[in-house]
C-alpha cells in the first residue's frame, strides 16, 4: 500500500500544474479571485485498513480543520440516538440548490434535503444538543472522534471557531427558518455552538482516515465489537455520502472515484471502501463545487490502482 500511495502522490504532483492552470482560467472566466499556486503544491493521503494497518504519503501529517466532514460523525451519533425517526426531521435526497440555501429549506417547510447541507447538519446538531452524557451539548462529535482515535487528544481550530461565531448569519437564519416550521428544539446559539465545535476539529490525513474506521468495521459476523445496529447505520450513512457527500459535485465524483465520500472546505475528503478501508486526502485548493481539486484526483488514482469501487471490479 505504501508504494501505491507514493505513486499516487507522484502522479498528483505531476498533474498539479495543469490543474492549477485550469483553475486560473475558470476563475478568470467567472470573475473570481485567482487561486493561490502554493495551494496546488500540497497533497497528503492516508489509508486505514480493516486489519488496522495505516499507510500514508505526501503531506499526510499537516493538520487541517475537517469542517463539513464532521457531519458524517454527527450523523452517526444522531442515528444511534433516534434511529429511523431521524428521517422525519431531515431528508436523504441530493439538493440541486447551494449547500446553504434558505430557499430550499422554505420550500421543504423546514425539513432539510439531507444531513450534509448546512440546514440538515444544523438539525442534526439540534438532536445532539438534546443528548445527555458527560460530553455536554457542544462536544459529542469531539468525544466520538477522540474515541475513534483511541483517546488521542486533538485540537480545535481557533480561527474557525472565531469566524463562525462572529459570522455565521446565514446558518442562524437557516435555524430560525427550521424553528419557524417546528424543526428546531433548542436555542439557536446553543445549536450553533455545537456546530462550531465539530467543524473546528483539526486532524491530519492519518487521524481522519483512522476516525473514519467505524464505517468499514461493519460486519457483525466478524469477531469485533460491531453490533448489527452499527453495521446497518454504516450502510445508511455510506449511501447518503455517495449521493450527497460532494454537494453538486457528487455525480461527477461518483463517476470518477466510485466511493462514498464527504468533503470539507478545509481541503479534506474522507472516502470509504466498504468492508475494506478508510481513506483521507487533503489539499487546500478547492474547485467551484467546494471540493479539493487534488484530493479528488488522488482518490480517482487510488481507486483505479486498487480497483476499489462500489460499482464492481473492473479487473477479472
Amino acid at each position: 500500500m505504501k508504494a501505491i500511495l507514493s505513486d499516487v502522490v507522484s502522479q498528483v504532483k505531476t498533474r498539479a500544474p495543469g490543474i492549477y492552470d485550469e483553475a486560473v482560467a475558470e476563475a478568470k472566466e467567472k470573475d473570481k479571485p485567482t487561486p493561490r499556486k502554493a495551494d496546488f503544491e500540497k497533497f497528503g493521503i492516508a489509508v486505514f485498513t480493516k486489519t488496522g494497518q495505516l499507510a500514508f504519503a505526501g503531506n499526510a501529517s499537516i493538520g487541517f480543520p475537517i469542517q463539513s466532514i464532521s457531519k458524517v460523525f454527527a450523523l452517526e451519533l444522531a442515528l444511534e440516538a433516534l434511529g429511523e425517526a431521524l428521517w422525519k426531521r431531515v431528508g436523504r435526497d441530493p439538493s440541486g440548490d447551494p449547500f446553504n440555501s434558505i430557499i430550499d429549506l422554505e420550500r421543504a417547510k423546514g425539513v432539510p434535503r439531507n444531513p450534509f447541507i448546512n440546514a440538515g447538519a444544523l438539525v442534526v446538531c439540534d438532536v445532539l444538543a438534546g443528548l445527555g452524557g458527560s460530553a455536554g451539548p457542544n462536544r459529542h462529535v469531539v468525544r466520538f472522534v477522540e474515541r475513534m482515535l483511541d483517546g488521542e487528544a486533538m485540537a480545535l481550530d481557533k480561527d474557525v471557531m472565531a469566524s463562525d461565531r462572529t459570522g455565521g448569519d446565514l446558518n442562524r437564519s437557516l435555524m430560525f427558518m427550521a424553528r419557524h416550521h417546528g424543526n428546531l428544539n433548542h436555542p439557536v446559539d446553543q445549536v450553533m455552538e455545537a456546530y462550531i465545535h465539530q467543524c473546528a476539529i483539526t486532524l491530519d490525513c492519518r487521524g481522519l482516515a483512522k476516525a473514519g474506521r467505524f464505517l468499514i468495521l461493519d460486519d457483525p459476523e466478524q469477531e469485533n465489537d460491531v453490533t448489527l445496529a452499527a453495521a446497518r447505520r454504516a450502510r445508511r450513512i455510506l449511501s447518503v455520502m455517495m449521493l450527497c457527500g460532494q454537494y453538486d459535485g457528487s455525480g461527477d465524483f461518483a463517476y470518477r472515484v466510485g466511493l462514498p465520500a464527504k468533503s470539507g472546505v478545509g481541503g479534506g475528503i474522507l472516502a470509504v471502501v466498504p468492508h475494506c478501508a478508510s481513506i483521507a486526502v487533503w489539499s487546500p485548493a478547492l474547485d467551484p463545487m467546494g471540493n479539493s481539486w487534488l484530493g479528488t484526483l488522488g482518490l480517482e488514482l487510488i481507486s483505479s490502482k486498487t480497483d476499489w469501487s462500489v460499482f464492481g471490479r473492473a479487473r477479472r
